[in-house]
């Protein structure tokens, strides 16, 4: 089944799985039925934080290596436990070697996390790590903008460049260990691209504050992001994106300018661009 379509589906698994009944086989055989999932060993190191600070703004990133022998054609983060356990998935136009990414999360209790990496080939790798909470239960915490400020600025994207802070089991190669050497070596080459998108991100499971009535799903959707005229990744997103999410990619250092479109559950459709020369 494509991830895509199952996303809405997902939204009925359990909440909350308890540690005698994990919530991780049943949400792989949803989403992958019999293919093979290969432990990703060093090729996907995820940075997640040990306990969330805010759990509706809590910050996931990885760094993937693709399979041997292949490209990466696309990466999801899963969140087990979250209403809407897919939820992100970045789908790459050109294969790619290695690809980085750092979104803010909305976690709504102590959850397993997955990346999941498929080469062109079509076979997958996994990585996990485990991310408690304070229990704030974010995906029906209240909004934390004023509604009406909410809507006039909903859609603006800023962009912006930076280096990749990697972390030390990349940067650091081992002699020993061909693919850390291969993954620092190609993402010495890349450079942050940095999004923020001004958006309430509504997971349908808020209540407004004065009415008591659940405000109803809209979040962001897709994410388009084109590299000097050309597809670059489409993001997928989900209810699991925080309130205004910034969203952070590796790019290519050559990369001139950037276009980027934002669509919304509820239809909206918002673009920037930016030329990066000089940066």
């Amino acid at each position: 089944m494509n991830l895509l379509r199952v996303l809405t589906i997902l939204i009925g698994l359990p909440m909350i799985a308890s540690a005698a009944e994990p919530s991780w086989p049943d949400l792989k055989d949803t989403l992958y039925g019999d293919e093979v999932l290969s432990p990703a060993g060093p090729k996907i190191v995820i940075d997640a934080p040990y306990r969330t600070e805010n759990d509706a703004r809590a910050r996931i990133s990885a760094s993937v290596l693709a399979p041997t022998g292949t490209l990466l054609e696309s990466v999801t983060l899963i969140l087990d436990d979250n209403p809407m356990p897919v939820s992100a998935v970045f789908k790459l136009k050109n294969p790619l070697p290695t690809f980085f990414f750092d979104v803010t999360m909305r976690v709504n209790g102590p959850t397993p996390v997955h990346v999941v990496a498929k080469g062109v080939d079509g076979r997958l790798i996994v990585a996990d790590t485990f991310v408690k909470t304070s229990g704030l239960g974010a995906c029906s915490a209240p909004p934390g903008s004023d509604p009406a400020e909410a809507l006039a600025t909903l859609g603006n994207i800023t962009i912006g460049i930076s280096d990749i802070q990697r972390t030390a089991s990349l940067h650091t190669p081992l002699s020993s260990n061909h693919s850390k050497v291969s993954a620092n070596q190609s993402l010495m080459k890349d450079r942050r691209l940095d999004l923020g998108i001004s958006h309430p991100s509504h997971s349908g499971m808020q209540m407004d504050q004065i009415s008591l009535l659940f405000i109803p799903m809209r979040y962001v959707e897709i994410i388009e992001v084109d590299l000097d005229g050309q597809g670059f990744v489409e993001v997928t997103g989900s209810i699991s994106l925080s309130e205004n999410p910034e969203v952070s990619l590796s790019v290519p250092s050559y990369t001139g300018s950037v276009d980027v479109t934002m669509t919304d559950t509820s239809g909206t459709v918002t673009k920037a661009n930016k030329s990066l020369t000089g940066f």
